[in-house]
């Protein structure tokens, strides 16, 4: 794919690489702060670290990428803030995106077409195929290689796989604007972009009142039959617990949910402060009405805060709070901030979170 353009290599055997050195032996040395699962040795060159083997992929360019195709909601953030979104060709779910942009132009009303090329084993082959992306870039939730990337590249296709979703600081995640401003050409602005979230998400932390209790929090509500907390090291709990709060149930040195029963949570709910996330719920009613105990827990049974983060919403169901907020988790955090530090928070004052009435 556009192969006149760039020259890539792609080293997939295991152990060609090794440690952080390049193919002479050099030492790549480490350009994030945040994240673990990608370097930028250089200008033209990412390097992807596999968190389920420690395998290494390399990917080498020599000309910036204006025809790229984004799987995941947070790749389409990246983009976008480096004023780069105009270089997508196609989407994976559009009705699940916030961004207005790519939404006008997949309904004609703006600029560069737009196509949405579906779902991982029922991606339209061919029509990723007759855009002919620079580049195509995805996720994979397991170590094995998903059988649509394994196909793309069976028939040319040139793809890359990255592992943002499971870095577990909030920084991390929205250091991989880096990566983006160097395939896109936009490293000065990239740069300046994280400089500016990760300067706003330090300052807010250590502006947390440490001699205050910690809000307890009860999070979330079942998953079909399971209710995840996630760790103490998970991603949504170091957001909370850099806003002055602690995920009730939360196993310590794990970035790992654990499952806990209805009536498990029931009794965590009684000392809880205050109940984020609470699924599909948009009001203290539907809420009560999911389960029969629900009445009874602590947050709705005392009338202390429920809020939750579906402030900005798509009508089919997609979430900023995964779009843009991956990109901007100093406003998550600022809103965490906010609630925990006033009891009737509103969602004009807020970004992503609006209080359950």
């Amino acid at each position: 794919m556009r192969v006149c353009q760039y020259i890539i290599f792609l080293v997939l055997a295991a152990g060609m690489i090794s440690g952080c050195s390049g193919p002479s032996g050099e030492d790549y040395g480490s350009s994030c702060e945040y994240a673990r699962y990608f370097d930028v040795p250089d200008s033209a060159t990412v390097v992807t670290v596999s968190p389920f083997d420690g395998h290494r992929d390399t990917l080498r360019f020599d000309v910036p990428m204006d025809n790229i195709i984004c799987m995941s909601s947070s790749h389409v953030a990246a983009l976008s803030a480096i004023d780069a979104d105009s270089l997508i060709s196609a989407v994976s779910g559009i009705r699940y995106l916030t961004n207005r942009n790519l939404r006008d132009r997949f309904d004609g009303m703006c600029g560069r077409p737009l196509y949405d090329v579906g779902y991982e084993n029922s991606l339209a082959y061919e029509t990723v195929l007759s855009l002919d992306p620079d580049m195509l870039v995805t996720y994979t939730v397991s170590g094995a290689e998903p059988q649509y990337v394994a196909k793309l590249r069976s028939l040319g296709g040139s793809v890359l796989v990255l592992h943002d979703h499971l870095e577990e600081h909030p920084l991390a995640r929205a250091e991989y604007v880096k990566l983006f401003g160097v395939l896109t050409g936009r490293t000065d602005k990239a740069e300046s972009v994280f400089d500016e979230v990760r300067d706003s998400y330090e300052a807010l932390s250590r502006n947390v009142g440490t001699d205050l209790p910690r809000k307890k929090v009860l999070l979330n509500i079942p998953y079909g039959d399971a209710w995840y907390v996630p760790g103490q090291d998970n991603y949504m709990s170091r957001l909370i617990s850099d806003a002055g709060g602690e995920v009730l149930g939360s196993v310590a040195g794990s970035s790992r949910s654990s499952v806990i029963s209805t009536e498990q949570a029931y009794r965590l709910s009684e000392d809880a402060d205050i109940w984020l996330n609470p699924g599909h719920c948009r009001s203290r009613a539907e809420l009560a009405s999911v389960h029969q105990l629900f009445p009874s827990f602590g947050p709705l049974a005392k009338g202390l805060p429920v809020y939750n983060n579906t402030l900005r919403t798509t009508p089919e169901g997609g979430n900023d709070f995964w779009e843009s907020g991956v990109m901007r988790p100093d406003l998550i955090l600022s809103d965490l901030v906010t609630i925990f530090g006033e009891s009737d928070a509103t969602s004009e004052s807020l970004h992503y979170f609006f209080p359950l009435e």
